[in-house]
């Protein structure tokens, strides 16, 4: 069918059109295009990572009731290296500390806690590292270490638990006024119905109770 002349018009004005803006209408394409590909290849290979690294993590918990420490490490490792920016990671890592800990493996256990705390992206897995290797310091004696690995920020949630373990550093330092008050910070970031109050009732009160109010 041939064109009419309004038809004709029209078609001038595309290819002029398309010679004057054709090259930047396909390179825009091709970056939108690509770029979506990117995005979607990047997903797929997420979901491939969370995968592997679930699959990791059930062995890493089989070995663990099996309590066979030398696997639970190995396994640890592995999550570490080839899926460190998994939640996973900073599970295995602090499933691999308490393990090596049971086996009086300190070193490691604070290796592996040291782990979460340098690598790992959750601010609430963090806090939890610092906690467990604060007591491992406590254990070894290491009081100065163990109130620096406590200082900073923390989640609001951990702040009874940190000042918990702050108390017992003190107390093992002889620091009994410091003790109180941090015995108490925990007692006050506690909820009435945290079983853990009785406990840090008792601590503060083997020290002389709630600690004393300086004059104005």
């Amino acid at each position: 069918m041939a064109y009419d002349h309004a038809e004709q018009e029209q078609l001038a004005t595309l290819k002029s059109w398309w010679n004057q803006y054709g090259n930047i209408v396909t390179w825009v394409l091709i970056i939108v295009l690509g770029a979506y590909a990117a995005w979607a290849g990047w997903g797929a290979y997420q979901r491939s990572q969370a995968t592997q690294a679930a699959q990791l993590y059930e062995e890493l918990q089989k070995a663990v009731a099996a309590q066979d420490k030398e696997k639970v490490q190995r396994a640890a490792t592995d999550m570490e290296a080839k899926f460190a920016g998994t939640a996973y990671a900073q599970m295995s890592a602090l499933a691999a500390a308490k393990s090596a800990f049971d086996s009086n493996d300190f070193k490691t256990a604070k290796a592996q806690l040291q782990w979460v705390i340098d690598k790992g992206n959750s601010d609430e897995y963090k806090a939890v590292a610092k906690v467990r290797l604060a007591g491992i310091l406590l254990d070894e004696k290491a009081y100065d270490e163990g109130l620096k690995v406590l200082a900073g920020e923390f989640p609001a949630q951990f702040a009874n638990v940190v000042s918990d373990r702050k108390g017992d550093i003190l107390v093992a330092q002889n620091k009994l006024d410091e003790a109180r008050a941090a015995y108490q910070a925990a007692l006050d970031k506690t909820d009435a119905k945290n079983p853990a109050r009785q406990l840090i009732q008792i601590k503060l009160d083997a020290i002389g109770g709630a600690p004393v109010k300086k004059a104005a």
